[in-house]
């Protein structure tokens, strides 16, 4: 039976950890876990600890941990994606998404196109919201590490700051995606619903991104990162 697994914001090791009021009122008020259940804990460090709840109040939470475990390795390949903030649940689904497919870093972006427009206030709420996304999406998916999520940036910065060895921007190319030499780290960019305009592919050619097809449709872009990141983990990362 595989383990309940949470993510812990604070340095863990093993003995006894009361854990923090939100994660203690989720365990024992929404899920009802009791003293003597069985978990497992991560604090995006890579391991893993294996640990008993020893107290279940209302509003504490106490539990004994073992020794740290090796957690599940990450991929090789490091992708950073720029992802243009769509409308809705659609990027909360793109986060998700490219967490469980092993992304490394995400920064949402504003392009000429984007509809969502964020003031201070509702962007550090959406940050936040975000960045709970891709830890859910750990806890589900077994990752031991949280990708990072970047507070948005406007398309022309993200381009001319972001580093990889290789580029690549979701465009019609005629050069297929297997002909770039295999990177270690990757930069991935992926356009709003109504797609980059001709000038930002340009501009983002200009900064080193090479055009690439991931096939004959035109993909959502909620749907694009999930295609795209299988695509590069099946020929530069852990899928097998």
């Amino acid at each position: 039976m595989r383990l309940s697994r949470f993510y812990i914001d604070q340095p863990l090791a093993s003995g006894r950890i009361q854990l923090p009021e939100a994660s203690a009122h989720y365990i024992s008020r929404v899920l009802r876990m009791q003293a003597g259940d069985a978990l497992q804990l991560f604090d995006g460090s890579g391991q893993e600890f294996p640990g008993v709840i020893v107290e279940a109040g209302k509003k504490t939470v106490a539990v004994e941990l073992e020794n740290a475990l090796p957690g599940q390795p990450d991929s090789p390949l490091q992708v950073h994606l720029g992802q243009v903030l769509s409308r809705g649940e659609r990027m909360d689904w793109a986060i998700q998404k490219a967490t469980e497919l092993g992304v490394t870093e995400i920064t949402p972006l504003f392009s000429e196109r984007c509809e969502v427009r964020l003031n201070d206030e509702r962007a550090q709420k959406r940050l936040e919201h975000w960045r709970q996304v891709a830890i859910s999406a750990c806890e589900q998916c077994g990752r031991s590490s949280v990708p990072i999520i970047h507070p948005p940036l406007a398309l022309a910065q993200w381009q001319q700051q972001v580093e990889a060895d290789l580029k690549l921007v979701l465009h019609p190319a005629v050069s297929p995606l297997a002909s770039h030499q295999r990177p270690q780290q990757l930069a991935l960019l992926i356009g709003p619903e109504g797609g980059l305009s001709d000038s930002e592919v340009s501009t983002a050619q200009q900064a080193g991104f090479h055009a690439a097809c991931f096939g004959p449709r035109v993909l959502r872009t909620e749907t694009a990162p999930v295609v795209a990141l299988s695509l590069v983990q099946y020929l530069w990362g852990d899928f097998v």
